[in-house]
């Protein structure tokens, strides 16, 4: 679970993920700067993928709990970093005994259709004025990716809406109401686009639909993946890899909110 598999039902390639998509965790930086984490505090990294975070955030004094929807992402973790604590757990659908300062959560959240139960969690997890750092997907992510599959899904004569569309891109506003509806004030928020390289897949976007599109492959006709992919690639071209570089459409919502104390203020 990582760009990722909070509660998706996807099945990952932890190794795929690991040698060609460390660039989530390199741009999770500003994110932990955001979380400014303290020696001593309890935090949750939720969506943990193969703990590159957690660690960072570990390295900064805190105890630190990973938590992800994946099997195979929590073994290499473990395996990764034997001296945190990994759990796999659904992102709507966690539990950890004790007070919890913060919650941090890179690039995961739109893997979440139904972002309420995770808020819900989230808030139960935290302290009152405990703090929920969050970056996800949001309006317009990848649109110029996911309409080039439909397309080429379309050539092949499978509807729009044979398609299990995989994601939640929120737009601001909504999100903000989710989260105060939910026990949250917003102390930060940020949009916007990040194009993202994809320099470490040595079969450019076709590595990319392969870790994050099984939704769009699964609609393909019988034998008919292959013939998805390199078709959206050729759709994806001039605007996604002018210079022989793929870069994909990426656009972020980043947060930071407040758990609400029992009077109805932060604390």
């Amino acid at each position: 679970m990582t760009e990722e598999s909070a509660a998706s039902g996807q099945a990952w390639d932890a190794d795929l993920y690991d040698k060609s998509f460390g660039f989530i965790a390199e741009f999770g930086a500003g994110l932990i700067e955001l979380l400014a984490v303290q020696p001593g505090e309890r935090v949750i990294d939720l969506g943990c993928g193969v703990g590159q975070l957690s660690a960072e955030i570990a390295a900064a004094g805190a105890e630190v709990i990973g938590i992800d929807g994946d099997p195979e992402m929590i073994a290499r973790a473990r395996q990764k970093y034997p001296d945190i604590e990994f759990i796999c757990a659904q992102a709507e659908d966690f539990s950890i005994v004790g007070p919890i300062d913060a919650v941090f959560s890179n690039a995961v959240l739109h893997w979440v259709k139904e972002p309420a139960p995770v808020i819900a969690h989230v808030a139960r997890a935290l302290r009152p004025g405990g703090r929920f750092v969050a970056e996800m997907g949001a309006h317009r992510n990848v649109v110029t990716i996911t309409e080039a599959l439909y397309q080429a899904l379309a050539e092949q004569s499978v509807a729009r809406d044979q398609v299990d569309f995989p994601w939640y891109f929120p737009r601001t506003g909504a999100y903000v109401t989710l989260l105060e509806a939910g026990g949250f004030d917003v102390t930060h928020l940020r949009y916007f686009a990040r194009p993202t390289p994809l320099d470490n897949c040595p079969n450019g976007l076709s590595d990319w639909i392969r870790m994050f599109g099984g939704n769009f492959l699964a609609a393909a006709p019988a034998g008919g993946e292959a013939r998805l992919m390199a078709r959206a690639e050729d759709l994806c071209r001039a605007r996604l890899c002018p210079e022989g570089r793929w870069i994909t459409d990426y656009t972020r919502l980043r947060f930071r909110a407040e758990r609400v104390g029992e009077e109805g203020i932060c604390v």
